[in-house]
């Protein structure tokens, strides 16, 4: 089976390249369309089934892909693959930036986060079929393309793929020191909007109500929610507000990313958010709160340590270093471990500098992931994993 991963090396390039030259930022339906058609081709090519799907009035095009007909509540999968096609990056992003590849890396925009996932999902379909392990197991692939800005159209319908699922694998990079993921924290977005009423800042200021000045107040009052001895991060990230040098600002906005560590947290979050339009310090300016945690703190089950035990024994059946690490960043398996389902993440090409201008990959990861998710197909079909 290496060999075979081996030899088709150069056609992941080639494939990877294809993809990374698309633009596919969240919401721009062209380039994530171009995705969708360039997977459901490959998948057709090889005897797999393909499902489109469209969520949030066709803004959010998705690609359901499995290798059996599976019908009826009785019936499961074996196992869920997720990767996500948007990435962060602008239209025209990928002419200005193109892929690129050295000796050792290769550059491009969403090619770590996560196109060189993506294409591990398809090679390894590729492999299995190829080798006849996909004739003894159920698999189902889900590319969704909203995963970048909260997952909110596609979340129902990939985690209805999970709940008939035995365990989900998650396809965001493996980290730059190697190591794979089974806790993440949650976290949401919450936008801070000051309404207030504009004036003519030199011959009238006192007839109008500063929102800029009351946002300063609110801006203070958040970071006071953070809680960093238990993993709870609060950062303003983007403020605007004001019109001209010489009006008194009607309108400010801040928002704001909050991550989280303990479940538990949420609530107080959502309910110190819900206090600020209680807390005016500047007359005659209104608060408004938006947004809320959308993501639950991903945290490994018994179930899921146990299957992780397993799966390291067949990394290191085959030479790799099999480590774990946490991190702040969300995925789409923080909602299928939160619905109990063993859920593995980081199963993607190791890369790093993610959402930046410098994000990689490691060339020399490639072929041994291929490897590792062939064997650990392999393994369930055998019934080595249970």
């Amino acid at each position: 089976m290496r060999e075979l991963i081996e030899n088709k090396f150069e056609q992941f390039l080639v494939d990877l390249e294809t993809i990374v030259n698309i633009d596919s930022g969240s919401g721009y339906v062209p380039g994530l369309e171009a995705v969708v058609a360039f997977f459901q081709e490959r998948f057709q090519k090889i005897g797999w089934m393909t499902t489109n799907h469209s969520f949030d009035d066709g803004k959010v095009p998705c690609l359901e892909v499995t290798n059996k007909q599976i019908s009826g509540n009785d019936s499961a999968f074996d196992l869920l693959f997720i990767g996500h096609m948007d990435t962060v990056f602008g239209k025209g992003t990928a002419a200005t930036r193109p892929f690129s590849k050295d000796e050792k890396r290769a550059y491009g925009p969403g090619i770590c986060d996560m196109k060189g996932g993506l294409m591990t999902m398809l090679h390894v379909a590729e492999i299995l079929q190829q080798t006849g392990v996909a004739d003894d197991i159920a698999l189902a692939m889900a590319f969704n393309s909203d995963e970048e800005i909260g997952s909110r159209g596609s979340r129902s319908w990939y985690e209805s793929l999970a709940a008939k699922s035995r365990c989900v694998f998650v396809f965001e990079p493996w980290r730059a020191t190697g190591d794979r993921i089974l806790h993440r924290k949650g976290g949401g977005n919450f936008d801070v909007i000051c309404h207030g009423k504009a004036a003519h800042a030199g011959a009238a200021p006192e007839d109008g109500a500063n929102a800029v000045i009351e946002l300063a107040h609110q801006i203070l009052a958040v970071k006071e929610l953070a809680r960093i001895e238990i993993g709870t991060t609060v950062n303003v990230t983007v403020i605007s507000g004001g019109t001209a040098d010489n009006v008194i600002p009607d309108y400010a906005k801040a928002s704001v990313d909050v991550r989280i560590a303990e479940a538990k947290e949420g609530q107080r979050i959502e309910d110190g958010f819900q206090a600020l339009g209680r807390n005016v310090h500047t007359p005659g300016v209104r608060v408004e709160v938006c947004g809320g945690i959308n993501r639950p703190p991903m945290a490994p089950s018994e179930k899921t340590t146990r299957l992780w035990e397993q799966i390291a024994g067949v990394g290191e059946s085959i030479g790799l270093e099999m480590t774990l690490t946490t991190t702040g960043g969300c995925s789409d398996g923080n909602y299928t471990a939160a619905m109990g389902i063993p859920t593995i993440d980081a199963m993607g090409v190791r890369g790093g500098d993610v959402h930046s201008e410098d994000e990689y990959i490691e060339l020399d990861s490639i072929v041994p992931n291929i490897h590792l998710m062939c064997e650990i197909v392999k393994a369930f079909a055998d019934g080595r994993i249970s």
